[in-house]
C-alpha cells in the first residue's frame, strides 16, 4: 500500500520520531472534578479525554430502568477547539453516537451492573483534544473514571489503536496516520486476557490483522501498567491523608485548651 505521507522512515523513525511499536506519553490525572464521584484526565500524545462518572444512582426516567441490573448511560461532548477545523458537534452527530455506543458496548459485560438493580451509572465524556486514538483514550479514561467512583470492575479495560503500514504493524496511531493507514481498536481485559472490543473503520487484510492485534494486545498489558500504577499512587495519597486527619481529630480537646 503507498502512502501520501512518509508514515515511516527509512531509518524506522514515524513523522512524530517514535518506532513503529512504541506508544505515545501517557499522563494521568485522577483529582477529583466538581461533584462526580469518580473522574480521570487521560492524555495520549496530544489526544486528551476527561471522563466525569456519577452513580450508581436514581435513574431520571422509571421507564430505562431494568429492574434486575444498573443502566449504563454514556453522552460525549467534543469541545470545538479539540481539532483544527472549529467544528461544532452536536449530541445527535453520527461519529459522537458511534462512540457512546462503542463505549457501552465495551463496559456492559465488565461493570458489575447487577449489584445495582433499577439505578443508572452516568459516564460524560468531554474531549479536549484529538490527534488520533479517540476511543482508546475514551475507554481508559473511563477505566480510571470508574474505578476512582467505586464501581465494581470484572478487570480494568485498557485500550490501543493499531495499523499497518505497507507490511510493517504500527501502533498508538496519530490523526496523520489513521487518515491513511488501514486501521483497528482493540480493548482487552489484562488480568483475564478477554477482549471486550475489536472495531476497524477501514478495511484491513487478513494476513495483517492477527500481527497487530496481537501486538495491541500486549501494547493493553503496557497501559494497564500505567493506570494501575496512577490508581495506586492515589490510593495512596488518599490513606495518607485520612491518617493525617485522624491524628488531628485524635487531640485531646481539653489538652489544646490547656496550651492556650
Amino acid at each position: 500500500m503507498s502512502s501520501r505521507i512518509e508514515i515511516l522512515n527509512d531509518g524506522g523513525f514515524r513523522s512524530d520520531g517514535r518506532k513503529q511499536y512504541e506508544l505515545r506519553d501517557i499522563t494521568i490525572d485522577l483529582s477529583q472534578q466538581g461533584t462526580a464521584d469518580g473522574s480521570a484526565i487521560i492524555t495520549h500524545g496530544l489526544t486528551q479525554v476527561m471522563v466525569s462518572v456519577f452513580g450508581p444512582r436514581e435513574a431520571k426516567m422509571r421507564s430505562q430502568t431494568l429492574h434486575d441490573r444498573a443502566v449504563l448511560n454514556v453522552e460525549i461532548n467534543v469541545a470545538p477547539f479539540s481539532t483544527g477545523d472549529r467544528r461544532k458537534r452536536s449530541r445527535a452527530d453520527r461519529r459522537i453516537l458511534e462512540l457512546a455506543a462503542s463505549i457501552e458496548s465495551t463496559f456492559e459485560p465488565v461493570v458489575q451492573t447487577s449489584l445495582y438493580p433499577r439505578s443508572q451509572i452516568d459516564i460524560y465524556v468531554q474531549v479536549l483534544q484529538q490527534d488520533g486514538g479517540l476511543l482508546q483514550a475514551c475507554i481508559n479514561a473511563t477505566t480510571l473514571a470508574l474505578v476512582t467512583a467505586g464501581v465494581p470492575l470484572l478487570d480494568f479495560v485498557c485500550a490501543v489503536s493499531g495499523g499497518v503500514y505497507s507490511t510493517q504493524p504500527l501502533l498508538d496511531l496519530t490523526t496523520l496516520e489513521e487518515n491513511d493507514l488501514p486501521n483497528l481498536t482493540v480493548a482487552v481485559m489484562p488480568r483475564t486476557q478477554k477482549v471486550t472490543l475489536v472495531t476497524m473503520e477501514t478495511r484491513l487484510h487478513v494476513d495483517r490483522f492477527r500481527d497487530i492485534f496481537e501486538l495491541a494486545c500486549q501494547a493493553g498489558q503496557t497501559i494497564h501498567k500505567e493506570m494501575k500504577r496512577a490508581v495506586k499512587d492515589r490510593t495512596v495519597a488518599l490513606v495518607g491523608a485520612m491518617d493525617t486527619g485522624a491524628k488531628h481529630s485524635s487531640v485531646d480537646p481539653d489538652a489544646m485548651m490547656e496550651d492556650r
